[in-house]
């Protein structure tokens, strides 16, 4: 590792452990030629998901996307941006295990909607509405007969 100050490539690992997320390691470096210490985070690399969308575009995938549909269909309801975050960490490690790397956005909204009605049945019906394009109030009521019956 190349020291940030003074560009020696003559470095030591002073200290390691998990960083706060649990996901990297952090070390703490010491330059043996200035002798001035420095952080490094070290992380899986993984391979960038495609996203293949309904009209065929292909994008990368963008956590804060899920995220932000499921914020929405969760809006005034007793769910804490803890649950949400530990719902889009269960859907992410779900589509990377699934060593594929292109998804289709169908796979990603059956996913999120799978995680919002065990969670909540309001946040499901709300976040489905949108997804599934309701056309009339019909098949709102399908998608809650459906939810009462279970």
């Amino acid at each position: 590792m190349k020291c940030p100050f003074c560009g020696d490539d003559d470095t030591r690992v002073i200290d390691s452990r998990p960083a706060d997320d649990n996901t990297s390691i952090r070390r703490r470096r010491q330059c043996e030629g200035c002798h001035k210490r420095f952080t490094t985070y070290e992380k899986v690399e993984t391979l960038p998901l495609i996203v293949i969308k309904k009209d065929s575009n292909r994008e990368p995938y963008d956590r804060s996307k899920v995220e932000a549909g499921i914020v929405r269909s969760c809006h005034k309801r007793p769910i804490s941006t803890a649950q949400i975050s530990a719902i889009v960490d269960d859907i992410e490690t779900e589509l990377y295990n699934r060593e594929e790397r292109e998804i289709p956005t169908m796979v990603i909204g059956e996913l999120v909607m799978n995680k919002l009605k065990d969670l909540d049945p309001v946040a499901y019906v709300r976040f489905a509405s949108v997804y599934r394009e309701f056309k009339d109030v019909n098949t709102f009521m399908d998608e809650i007969k459906k939810i009462l019956e279970n």
